[in-house]
């Protein structure tokens, strides 16, 4: 390859990259809770109010099997992502990442200047100075103001800002809810400005599960040693800090010893050591050799690549392989069955119970009797808007409009979110079955709907209509 640095065009940084991506993620953050259709949320758990919202779609509490399944797609995402990108979600999407380099690069660096360059993060301020002090203090109360905001974000998703606020400003009943915003703000200040990056390298669990994820096609910042030279023994001892020491035992290693992927790593870590634990796979080692090498007229030796291309060199990286694929499928049926399940949403909510008392005959004066069955209707509008319901008798083939409802009479109003309970009875003055033996079970369905909404909010429920012998109906007992 040619030493000429002109023939050589350095790529764009990875770090600008992901700060347009924690642009894109931030702002998606903030507006989606503001986002309705309908009056409902894209997502949003309430326990307030018993309610699941997803994809503008409202569920009541009793439908929270769906949540089982969004927990699925979102691990599976996150491992399938690992599979292909390693540790591409710290670096990329993580909140704790996105806040750390909002808070060390945007406030502590480019605002403030108490860092005085971003691509050494591993040089903290002199905290001696009086005025790096009074710097820190600005930093520290910047971050606290943002802290509060990502704390109410976050609880956005399980108390909507249309009610946030209102709930925020009466203190003596929302208490809790003002109290977590100030303890995760107060975390967010302690992990953030104190715990830093040990929160990824001890803390965080992904970092213990990824090299069960990983393997040799796995995309990670990688160092090329064939190229640049063994830095470390097998045993991660430091063999050389100077490029003539290198060149020494390996003529023809590229390194120039300088040292700027250590430096510029927020985990603190050497990529030339290999594979570790801590590296949240940002790619700035990538940026800083990228610089340092493009200026030589060279591609950089730290890459983002895999093992089986630049350590094993026996090939391209197969991103489409089995284990992939298999994510994959899992994702996409996973999305699959939570879409159908998602479509069969219930509109209204009805459980019905029979009475102990399994009947009651009456006999009237004109040889004539009526039998009666009772339920316990327990119906739920979950519709954001006051509805009247009624219901339907569909008894078995043979006995249309034989059984008809005695009780309600009319229509009755059911408000959103409250459950109603109705007592209704069913009445036959029809020889249904001719049996004296014994009482028969017959089995109907109820139909119960939303007035001038009979298409949309329907539910059927099977039950029994318990008839009597003809003995009883007869009054011959």
């Amino acid at each position: 390859m040619s030493t000429d640095s002109s023939s050589f065009k350095i790529p764009n940084a990875w770090r600008i990259k992901r700060y347009y991506l924690y642009i894109i993620v931030t702002v998606i953050a903030l507006v989606l809770p503001w986002i309705t259709v309908d009056g409902n949320h894209f997502f949003l758990l309430s326990f307030d109010k018993l309610k699941l919202h997803l994809a503008f779609i409202q569920f009541d509490m009793q439908e929270l099997y769906l949540m089982p399944f969004l927990l699925m797609l979102m691990f599976l995402g996150i491992f399938g992502m690992t599979v292909v990108g390693g540790r591409v979600f710290c670096g990329w999407v993580c909140p704790q990442t996105v806040f750390r380099v909002i808070y060390r690069d945007l406030i502590e660096t480019k605002i403030l200047g108490l860092r005085k360059r971003i691509k050494n993060k591993q040089l903290e301020p002199d905290m001696s100075k009086a005025e790096n002090k009074v710097k820190k203090a600005i930093a520290i109360l910047l971050w606290t103001v943002l802290a509060l905001i990502a704390g109410a974000d976050f609880l956005w998703f399980f108390v909507p800002p249309e009610d946030f606020f209102v709930y925020i400003m009466d203190f003596d009943n929302h208490w809790t809810l003002f109290g977590s915003v100030i303890g995760i703000a107060l975390f967010l200040v302690y992990d953030i400005v104190f715990l830093k990056e040990d929160f990824c390298i001890y803390v965080c669990p992904y970092s213990r599960i990824q090299s069960v994820l990983y393997d040799d096609h796995t995309v990670m910042a990688l160092y090329n040693m064939h190229r640049g030279g063994h830095i470390y023994d097998e045993h991660h001892n430091k063999l050389f800090t100077k490029q003539k020491d290198i060149q020494v035992e390996e003529p023809h290693a590229e390194c120039t010893a300088c040292e700027s992927c250590v430096t510029v790593c927020p985990t603190h870590i050497d990529i030339r050591k290999g594979l570790q634990l801590e590296c949240i796979n940002c790619l700035e080692c990538v940026d800083a050799c990228t610089t340092v090498m493009g200026k030589l007229g060279k591609p950089s030796l730290v890459t983002w690549s895999s093992d089986y291309e630049i350590v094993d060199q026996k090939g391209k990286t197969q991103y489409f392989r089995t284990k992939v694929l298999a994510y994959a499928i899992l994702l996409v049926g996973l999305m699959v069955i939570l879409g159908m399940m998602g479509s069969t949403k219930e509109h209204m909510l009805l459980n019905i119970n029979k009475e102990t008392r399994l009947y009651d005959v009456k006999q009237m004066p004109d040889s004539k009797f009526v039998v009666e069955n009772a339920y316990e209707f327990l119906l739920q509008n979950t519709e954001n808007q006051k509805m009247k319901f009624y219901f339907e008798v569909i008894p078995p083939k043979g006995m249309e409009g034989k059984i008809t409802i005695a009780k309600p009479i009319k229509e009755f109003t059911a408000v959103p979110g409250i459950k109603k309970k109705k007592i209704v009875v069913l009445r036959t003055t029809e020889m249904l079955v001719d049996n004296d033996r014994k009482d028969t079970t017959i089995p109907i369905t109820i139909r119960a709907y939303a007035i001038g909404h009979e298409e949309k909010i329907v539910v059927f429920r099977k039950s029994t209509f318990v008839f009597p012998r003809s003995d009883i109906v007869k009054g011959t007992k």
